[in-house]
């Protein structure tokens, strides 16, 4: 038996580091709730291929869900990089979902506003410090210049990188990781999967000093965070500004929608919980299962 963390993934087949080797390998059965970042035990069967036997438990998970299922995106994190940007358009609710996400699981966050020579950028910039205010580290990049302070959030840290489509986060990962084209034409030729790798995560490994690197897992540029795995519990707990006012409301299961004596929609209206944040809660809790 040996030990090693998942790289890339594609069905039933995947890619497994063992700090020497690269191994492609399989799983038992029908079973492929394997993602990037996971530690796994694996039979060996060849020189570079095996069997996964074990998943070892999990620090945390990323994964984001519909009605009708769930799609994985890493696990074992120490931060999610979460990539901005107002050109083409800033999508608020996208961000809020993904902190959602983030926070129900635990998982710490990076806001990366995204092309910082953009006129646009500037006014987002400001929106965003609302962000910063509940807790959220933030820091403004370009993509096409020194990322000094974006790799110095990176190192010695398992990051995933998250966003819309459009918002410069492959322009980031050839920044940081130089050879990640070549590392993922590797990946397409390991697992024979072609094209289709494009909507699987892959870990890299950044460039520096082998003791203070860190690892950066790439994920397909998304439209959508469906949140329908979370519970109205695990939603309000969500919310920095809902959390803080827990016991606050007249009645003790105030759901924050229109009930009277609500805290949160009294902060809502003094300007202390931006409306598209309420809005977003609302919407979630409106699409729970009754």
């Amino acid at each position: 038996m040996k030990t090693g963390r998942v790289v890339a993934a594609h069905g039933r087949r995947f890619l497994i580091d063992d700090g020497e080797n690269i191994v492609e390998c399989v799983t038992r059965g029908r079973k492929s709730d394997i993602v990037c970042g996971d530690q796994v035990v694996f039979s060996p069967t060849h020189a570079d291929s095996g069997v996964i036997e074990k998943v070892e438990p999990r620090h945390n998970l990323l994964y984001r869900s519909d009605e009708f299922r769930s799609k994985l995106i890493a696990a074992n994190l120490d931060q999610a990089v979460v990539v901005v940007a107002a050109v083409p358009y800033f999508r608020e609710e996208l961000l809020i979902r993904c902190l959602v996400a983030c926070e129900s699981a635990d998982i710490p966050v990076l806001i990366v506003l995204n092309k910082s020579d953009l006129p646009e950028t500037a006014t987002l910039a400001r929106h965003l410090q609302t962000y910063v205010q509940l807790g959220y580290a933030q820091i403004t990049v370009s993509a096409r210049a020194d990322l000094a302070e974006l790799q110095s959030h990176l190192s010695g840290k398992t990051s995933v990188l998250v966003g819309g489509s459009g918002v410069g986060k492959s322009t980031l990962l050839n920044h940081l990781i130089p050879d990640a084209n070549a590392a993922t034409g590797e990946i397409s030729i390991a697992l024979d999967a072609g094209k289709h790798t494009t909507t699987q995560a892959r870990l890299y490994h950044l460039p520096g000093d082998a003791n203070h690197t860190g690892d950066l897992i790439d994920s397909p540029g998304m439209q959508e965070f469906g949140l329908q795995h979370l519970t109205q519990a695990a939603l309000m707990d969500a919310f920095p500004e809902i959390r803080s006012r827990a016991g606050q409301c007249r009645f003790y299961n105030c759901r924050h929608l229109k009930e009277p004596g609500c805290a949160v929609l009294a902060a809502a209206q003094a300007g202390d919980m931006l409306p598209n944040r309420l809005r977003v809660y609302q919407s979630l809790i409106g699409q729970l299962n009754p």
